[in-house]
C-alpha cells in the first residue's frame, strides 16, 4: 500500500514538472527598487528551498532549547535501569542468604530509584536475614503508610511481633490484613492460631467458620477442630455454673471428635453431676467403640462404685463387648477380674491383651533419619512378648504372685516391665512431645488439636530386647473370637 502511494506521489511530481516545463510562464517581482524576473518553476523551487531552510533553522533552535531536558531524561533512564538492576541483585542476595550483599544493593537501589515501596521491601528483607530486627520492623512499619505496600508490611510485622510474643498486636495485624484481603490463607490461619492460643474460643469458632466458607480447610479437619472448640466452650460454661449449656456443648463436641476419649469423659462426668448415672454409663459405652481409653474405664468403674466386684466384672463385660478386638478392652476386664480375685479370668484376658495390637506407633519427626517403627507381625511367643507394656507386665506379675505365689515368674514379669514397649500416651503430631493427659493445646509447642493417643516413637518394638529367663512362660493361646461371659465359679 505504501509503495502504491509513493508511486502516485512520484507520478504527480513528474506530471507537475512536465506541465511547468511546457508552460514556464513569467513572474516579475518589484520590491524597494529591486526587480526580479523569473519563471514560475524557478519561483516554486526557491520557495521550497526557503521553506526547508526555515524548518531546519527551527529544528536547530528547538534542539538547542530541549537539549538540557533530553539530557536529564537520559540520565533518569540510566539511573532507573541501574536501580532496577541493583534491586534484582539485592533480591538474589536475599534468596542466597547474603545479608551484607543484600544491604549494599538495597542502599544502591534506594539511592537510584525514586520508588520507596520496592526499596523498602528489599531493605526490610535484608535487615531480617541480617538479624537486625529493629531495622526490619522500622522498614515494615514505613510500608504501612503506603496503600500499595501496606499488605506486605502487615505480613512482615506480623512475623516480627509473633517472634516477640506480642499476640495482641499480632491479632490486630491479622485482622487488618483480612480487611484488606479477606481471602488470604495465611492471615486466616494466623488469626485462628492466635485466637486458640489466647483461648478466645468463641472468636476461634467464628474464624474457623470463615475458613470453612472460603475452603481454606478440609471439612474433616474443620469438624475435628470445631469439636475441640466446643469442648473448651463446655468447660468454660461449666466453670461459670451454666450446666445445661455445658452438657449440650459437651455432647456436640464428642459427636464431632469421637476419637478423643477426654471429650467423652468430660461429657459423662457432667451427666454424673446431674445425677444421670444411666446416661453417663451409656455415654462411656458409646465412646468405647471409637476411643477406648483407661480414663473411660476408670470412669466406668466409678459409676458402679457401690456394686460388688463380681457385679463389676459382669458390667465391664458389657463395656468390652462394644469394642472386642482392642487391647484396652482386655486390660479393663483383667483389672476388674483382679479386683474380684478371679485370677484365671485375669490371666486369660491379659494373654488376649498380649496378642492384641497396641495403639499405633507415633511417627518419627520429619528430620529423623531413623526408619519409622512399626509393630511386628505375630509369629511366635517372642513377637507377642515384644508387644508387652509396663502396665501389662505389672498386671501379669500381680496375677503370678496372687495365683501361684511364684516369686520367680513375678520377678521375670517385673524385669520385662523395665524394658517393655512404652505404654501409650498422648503424642503431639507437630512436635512429637508427650503428655499423660489430653489438652487442646500441646503443652510442649502450643499447637492446637495435635495430641493423639499413640505408642511413643522414641522406643519402638524393634529396639525392645527380651529378658532372657531360664523358664519362660508357656506359649500363649491365640485370642478367642469373642469375649465369653464370666463364670463366678472360675475364681
Amino acid at each position: 500500500m505504501r509503495t502504491i502511494f509513493a508511486l502516485i506521489i512520484i507520478a504527480a511530481l513528474a506530471a507537475s514538472a512536465v506541465f511547468l516545463a511546457d508552460n514556464p510562464g513569467r513572474v516579475e517581482i518589484v520590491w524597494r527598487g529591486w526587480q526580479i524576473d523569473t519563471s514560475v518553476g524557478v519561483l516554486i523551487a526557491v520557495a521550497a528551498l526557503a521553506a526547508l531552510a526555515v524548518v531546519l533553522v527551527l529544528r536547530l533552535i528547538l534542539l538547542i532549547l530541549n537539549s538540557p531536558g533530553a539530557f536529564m531524561r537520559r540520565r533518569r533512564e540510566q539511573r532507573r535501569s541501574a536501580g532496577y538492576q541493583a534491586l534484582t541483585r539485592g533480591m538474589v542476595a536475599v534468596a542466597a542468604g547474603d545479608p551484607q550483599e543484600a544491604r549494599r544493593y538495597a542502599r544502591r537501589a534506594e539511592a537510584l530509584l525514586a520508588e520507596p515501596p520496592l526499596t523498602l521491601l528489599l531493605s526490610a528483607q535484608a535487615a531480617q536475614i541480617g538479624g537486625d530486627e529493629l531495622a526490619a520492623k522500622k522498614f515494615f512499619t514505613a510500608m504501612l503508610d503506603r496503600p500499595e505496600t501496606e499488605f506486605l508490611g502487615l505480613r512482615g510485622l506480623l512475623n516480627q511481633v509473633l517472634r516477640d510474643g506480642d499476640r495482641g498486636t499480632a491479632r490486630r495485624l491479622a485482622e487488618r490484613a483480612l480487611e484488606l484481603r479477606p481471602n488470604t490463607t495465611w492471615a486466616l490461619s494466623s488469626l485462628f492460631d492466635l485466637e486458640v492460643r489466647e483461648q478466645r474460643w468463641e472468636f476461634a469458632r467464628n474464624v474457623l467458620d470463615r475458613a470453612v466458607r472460603h475452603r481454606f480447610m478440609t471439612p474433616e479437619i474443620a469438624r475435628h477442630h470445631r469439636g475441640v472448640i466446643l469442648h473448651e466452650l463446655s468447660r468454660v460454661a461449666a466453670a461459670q455454673g451454666d450446666r445445661q449449656r455445658a452438657l449440650r456443648l459437651a455432647g456436640e463436641a464428642f459427636a464431632l471428635a469421637p476419637d478423643l476419649a477426654a471429650l467423652a469423659v468430660h461429657h459423662a462426668r457432667l451427666l454424673l453431676a446431674e445425677g444421670k448415672t444411666g446416661r453417663a454409663a451409656r455415654a462411656v459405652e458409646r465412646a468405647w467403640t471409637t476411643a477406648p481409653h483407661p480414663d473411660l474405664a476408670q470412669l466406668y468403674s466409678e459409676i458402679g462404685n457401690t456394686e460388688t466386684p463380681l457385679a463389676r466384672v459382669t458390667r465391664f463385660q458389657r463395656l468390652a463387648v462394644q469394642n472386642r478386638a482392642v487391647r484396652e478392652s482386655h486390660l479393663a476386664l483383667a483389672e476388674a477380674a483382679l479386683a474380684a480375685e478371679l485370677w484365671g479370668e485375669a490371666r486369660r484376658h491379659l494373654e488376649h491383651a498380649l496378642a492384641a495390637d497396641p495403639p499405633p506407633v507415633a511417627a518419627l519427626p520429619a528430620n529423623s533419619d531413623a526408619p519409622s517403627p512399626s509393630l511386628p507381625a505375630l509369629a511366635d511367643e517372642s513377637d507377642m512378648l515384644s508387644r508387652a507394656t509396663p502396665r501389662l507386665c505389672l498386671m501379669m506379675a500381680q496375677v503370678e504372685e496372687a495365683e501361684h505365689g511364684d516369686s520367680g515368674r513375678t520377678r521375670e514379669w517385673l524385669d520385662r516391665a523395665v524394658r517393655a514397649l512404652p505404654d501409650p500416651r498422648y503424642v503431639c503430631a507437630n512436635c512429637r512431645g508427650e503428655s499423660a493427659q489430653w489438652h487442646s493445646l500441646c503443652p510442649n509447642c502450643g499447637a492446637f488439636d495435635t495430641l493423639a493417643w499413640r505408642t511413643p516413637a522414641w522406643t519402638g518394638p524393634s529396639t525392645i530386647g527380651l529378658v532372657t529367663v531360664e523358664n519362660p512362660p508357656p506359649t500363649l493361646p491365640a485370642p478367642e473370637p469373642a469375649l465369653p461371659a464370666v463364670d463366678a465359679a472360675a475364681g
